[in-house]
């Protein structure tokens, strides 16, 4: 099992990047400069996106966990 967990946590980490970037972000040019962010928190996700937001949590905890595996394993 030792020597599966760092090909394990390549593929977590792979996709992990790949769900971060798929994401959509609410932060334009304009807000970087201190534009007009009233419509911020004023988001709902639906359909795929929330698919994808929560398979990018579930991804980050396994992650997590098989870094605290390699951790407790490897010694």
């Amino acid at each position: 099992m030792v020597r599966f967990l760092p090909y394990i946590q390549i593929l977590l980490s792979l996709l992990l990047v790949a769900g971060v970037l798929l994401q959509r972000t609410e932060a334009s040019l304009g807000a970087a400069f201190g534009g007009d962010s009233s419509t911020a928190g004023r988001f709902t996700r639906r359909g795929f996106e929330k698919f994808l937001f929560r398979g990018t949590i579930f991804v980050a905890i396994l992650f997590v966990l098989a870094a605290f595996a390699t951790l407790v394993l490897s010694r």
